[in-house]
Order: structure tokens, then C-alpha cells, then sequence
């Protein structure tokens, strides 16, 4: 258990979070979540004992072993990938290195033979004969196979240096673990195997994630962090999400009687209680929510963008024809005859292993470059709208204020008009008058989803969307796109975005495509690359 005591905490006198008194039990998995810099990594570094807080404490029991996810890549880099997944447990990894060390010495004496003998002992006690099948098993879980567990750290590629250091957290057994983004740079095969590693998992979980599809598939619990207070909520993001919106709603409506608030609440949480979940720990998870009161539930403080699509026309039977397309950049073939019509209800996510080809497929559709070969026609009804990868030169060496950026994009100039787009991305006040120069990620990704919905269009581009934006504007965008009833084409990492919108695959091969008419989990299962997911209820 980790108990939290009135602790605060403040950079340069100003306050990040303040009275924070939680309790993290065993066999619950908490995920941790707030809007970009309300010091979601900086509570994990709190609890453990990385950061000191300006006051309070945290007490964990001492018979407890805690394990925390590293982001230094480099740190490891003298050992091989074997002995990095031991040092998972430190004490172990450094029993097993002294004893070794004892039984090499030439010289050995009777007292050599008497520590030798405490370090068997401790290094049984630790699990130590089973250490290396244990890490074994972990990193082929994680999808690295035993012929690169003798292989130095430093020659081990990025990305399957993250799978390592995951399979270090994980090692031994700990009784705590914090996990901050677990799942960045995973394919889908290690994300399904760390869920269920989760699920199955008997100690506390605290968790930082963008990925909403892990959250909900893994968290007991919510922890939010909003406008300087950290509470904690029963159930997953969706529960969570769900919950905050409908009170807020409720908020608003001040002339429904109590009883009526009161009664729809009851009714949203007997809802969810009943649904089934892919959750392991389904069971416990039910038997908390049927405790759940109003009062327990969440009413955030926090903001979310409003984003939706409108048409100005419906397109016609024709939608989008491709045919054997190619492409080379740079001498390297990208695009090689890709052929695929787009129907009346598609919404395509394109998928490849190589995201220049996916990039570059998205410019051709949009007609920012030619094929070298084959041909791209739209139907003559539809219209289009991008999101780019990479939309960087709509705002470098720009003066505009954000008025007079989206004044160049809108057939209606008036300044009332325009606030309403940006009002619905959270741009309000005097904030419409900022630079778009000085615009941060998330900002100018909202600036370009503001000038989508300006448009019009009934065919909507996009590649990439999700990056830079923080949980709340996914979730927004993610609505939007579910509710748009034409077509789409897109590719994202976020796996519930992708779940939820697409129902055909297009995936980019080095031989040309493979296209289905599959949701997400569904083609990826169809193609042998992830396990079933588990079913609990």
C-alpha cells in the first residue's frame, strides 16, 4: 500500500497540486490523468522519492519492493539485455554478481565460504534460480526473441530498448509499479501481452497513459489531476469521462429537481455496473461501482474542445478511385500499385509499417504531389480536407493573430463568427488575438481542426491528428469522427481512435496493399499479429 499525507507541491512559488490524501491498495491499477503539465509524471516521481514535495509525505510499507519504469535509454548501455531485465530487482542482480565473484576468487577462504553460503541462501530466497527463464519469458512477451538476449543495450535499437526497460519494471514480481507512457513505441502485440501481464497482475499498478484504449482496459481506478487538486475516482477512463461530463451537464441545468439529478445518476452507474469488460479484474471492478454514490462521482473543472464536421453538400455515388498508383521519393519506392475504390460508408484507416509511405500516400490523395504511375480521381461531388503530418508551414514566418489566420480559411470574415470556431477549441478572451507563431502543439493541431470545420468539406483527410493533443481534445476529436456520416481516410497511433471510427483497413506493403473491410482489433487479429484479446466478465 502507498499512503499519500497532505502533500503539496510548488515550482517558483506557484502551486501544481496541493492536499493530496490518497491510498493505493494492492490489486487495484491506477491510471493517472491531467492535462498537459498538471504534473502527472511529477506525482509518480513523488511517490517514488525521486522528487521530495514541498510538504506532506508518502509512506510505504518497507517489506514492500517498488519498481519504476526508466527513461533514460542509455543508462543500461554497458550490459547485455538479459542482465538489464534483472536489475529489475537490484538486490538480486547484485547477490548473484557478488556470490559469482566469490567462487572466481583463487584464493578462497573460509570466510569467502561463509558469505558465499548467506548469499545462496538470500539468492534462493530471491527468486534468483528462476531469474533468467523469468526475464526470458517477459522479453518474448514484449517480442524479443532469445537470440538478442546475450546483445549489449547500446547495439539494441530504440524501440526495442523501450520493450526492455518495460520487462525491467515488470521483473520479479515488485509490489508496486509505476508506469509513465508504457506504452509509447509499442506495437499492438506487446500492448495486448502488457494488458494482460496487468490484468493478471497482484500488486498496485500506477499508471501514466495517453492511450485511452489501455486505460480503459486496464485501470480499477482513475486518478485526476485538475486545477491544483488530485482525487481519485472508481472505475476506467470511460466511466470517468462519461461521469464528469454528465455532472457537468446536470451542473448546468439548475432547474432539475435534486431527485431527478439524483436518479439519472443512479441510473448511468447501474448502467456500467452491468456492462461486461474485457478486465481481468471485472469482478472487483463491478462490486466498487455498485458502492459508488453520487457524491463519489467526478466533477471536473476542466475543459474540452467541441469538434464537429458539417458537410455543405452531400457527396454522390462516387466517391474515390485509385488506380495502381506508385510513388518513389528519393529513390526509395513508397507507394507501389496501390489500387482501392472508396465506398459510401468507408472510413479508411491507413496503416503501414513505414510512416513516410503512409505520409506520402495522404499527400497524393490530397494533390500536394503526382503519382509517378496510375491515377487518383475523385468523384466530381466530393470535396476535400487535410490535416497534414506535418502542418508546420501554416504557421512559420506568419504575423497573423488567430482572428486573421482563420479569416484566410472562412467565407464569412466577421470577427463574431470566427470566435465561435476557436471559442470551440478553448481559444477564448483575449486569447484570439495571440500569435499564431507562438503557438504550442496542441494549439495549432486545434488551429487546423478549427479550419476543417470551416470548411465544409464531406471527405476529410487526416494523418496524424492525435499528436501533441492531450486526452481530453483526443476524446473530442475521436466524437467527432465517429459522428461525421461521410467518408474518411486516416491514420493515427491512438488505438481506440482507430477502433472506434475505422471499419476498413488499408495497409501499405513494400508489394502494394492489403485492403479489408475489418474493424482495427479484428484485421489485426485476422493478420496473426496480436493474441485474442481475453473476454471477462
Amino acid at each position: 500500500m502507498i499512503t499519500t499525507e497532505n502533500i503539496s507541491l510548488q515550482y517558483g512559488g506557484t502551486p501544481l497540486f496541493s492536499k493530496v490524501d490518497l491510498q493505493f491498495t494492492p490489486g487495484n491499477c491506477y491510471g493517472i490523468i491531467g492535462a498537459n503539465g498538471a504534473g502527472k509524471s511529477t506525482f509518480l516521481k513523488i511517490l517514488s522519492g525521486e522528487i521530495e514535495p514541498t510538504t506532506g509525505h508518502v509512506t510505504i510499507d518497507p517489506k514492500c519492493r517498488m519498481s519504476v519504469l526508466k527513461q533514460n535509454q542509455g543508462m543500461y548501455d554497458a550490459y547485455s539485455v538479459l542482465d538489464t531485465v534483472i536489475m529489475g530487482n537490484q538486490r538480486l542482480y547484485d547477490c548473484g554478481r557478488e556470490k559469482d565473484a566469490i567462487y572466481e576468487k583463487e584464493d578462497f577462504t573460509d570466510a569467502d565460504g561463509l558469505r558465499a553460503a548467506e548469499l545462496e541462501e538470500e539468492f534462493a530466497e530471491l527468486g534468483g534460480w528462476e531469474a533468467e527463464s523469468d526475464a526470458s519469458r517477459l522479453l518474448q512477451g514484449l517480442g524479443i526473441p532469445p537470440e538478442f538476449h546475450q546483445v549489449r543495450m547500446a547495439d539494441m535499437d530504440p524501440r526495442q530498448k523501450v520493450k526492455v526497460l518495460l520487462a525491467q519494471a515488470l521483473f520479479g514480481a515488485p509490489d508496486i509499479v509505476l508506469l509513465d507512457e508504457p506504452t509509447n513505441n509499442l506495437d499492438l502485440a506487446s500492448v495486448v501481452w502488457l494488458e494482460d501481464f496487468l490484468l493478471d497482475y497482484a500488486g498496485t499498478v500506477l499508471v501514466v497513459s495517453h492511450d485511452r484504449y489501455f486505460l480503459n482496459t486496464v485501470c480499477t481506478h482513475i486518478v485526476d489531476i485538475d486545477y491544483g487538486k488530485i482525487k481519485m475516482y472508481v472505475g476506467n477512463y470511460d466511466f470517468w469521462y462519461d461521469s464528469s461530463q454528465l455532472i457537468q451537464k446536470l451542473v448546468r441545468d439548475q432547474n432539475k429537481k435534486a431527485q431527478q439529478k439524483i436518479a439519472e445518476l443512479q441510473n448511468f452507474i447501474a448502467r456500467f455496473s452491468a456492462n461486461k469488460s474485457k478486465s481481468r479484474q471485472a469482478t472487483s471492478r463491478k462490486k466498487l461501482l455498485d458502492k459508488l454514490t453520487v457524491e463519489e462521482l467526478p466533477a471536473s473543472s476542466r475543459r474540452y474542445p467541441w469538434v464537429g464536421f458539417q458537410a455543405s453538400r452531400e457527396p454522390g455515388k462516387d466517391r474515390l478511385f485509385v488506380t495502381n498508383v506508385s510513388k518513389t521519393v528519393d529513390g526509395v519506392k513508397l507507394i507501389n500499385n496501390v489500387s482501392f475504390i472508396m465506398g459510401k460508408e468507408d472510413k479508411i484507416a491507413l496503416i503501414g509499417e513505414n510512416e513516410i509511405a503512409v505520409t506520402t500516400m495522404f499527400q497524393l490523395l490530397a494533390g500536394e504531389i503526382e503519382p509517378d504511375e496510375g491515377e487518383i480521381k475523385w468523384g466530381v461531388s466530393t470535396t476535400q480536407a487535410y490535416f497534414p503530418k506535418d502542418h508546420n508551414r501554416y504557421f512559420e514566418n506568419c504575423d497573423y493573430d488567430l482572428i486573421d489566420w482563420m479569416r484566410q480559411f472562412s467565407t464569412d470574415k466577421r470577427e463574431s463568427y470566427l470566435r465561435t470556431f476557436l471559442g470551440r477549441m478553448l481559444f477564448s478572451g483575449d486569447e484570439v488575438y495571440k500569435k499564431v507563431s507562438v503557438l504550442s502543439g496542441g494549439e495549432k493541431v486545434r488551429c487546423m481542426l478549427s479550419k476543417m470545420m470551416l470548411s465544409g468539406a464531406n471527405v476529410l483527410l487526416f494523418d496524424q491528428p492525435t499528436n501533441h493533443l492531450d486526452l481530453e481534445s483526443i476524446a473530442a476529436l475521436n466524437n467527432g469522427m465517429e459522428a461525421f456520416p461521410y467518408n474518411i481516410i486516416f491514420s493515427s497511433h491512438d488505438h481506440q481512435l482507430t477502433q472506434s471510427v475505422a471499419n476498413r483497413i488499408i495497409e501499405l506493403t513494400p508489394d502494394g496493399c492489403i485492403d479489408r473491410a475489418l474493424r482495427y482489433d479484428e484485421y489485426m487479429l485476422a493478420m496473426g499479429r496480436v493474441p485474442e484479446r481475453r473476454e471477462d466478465a
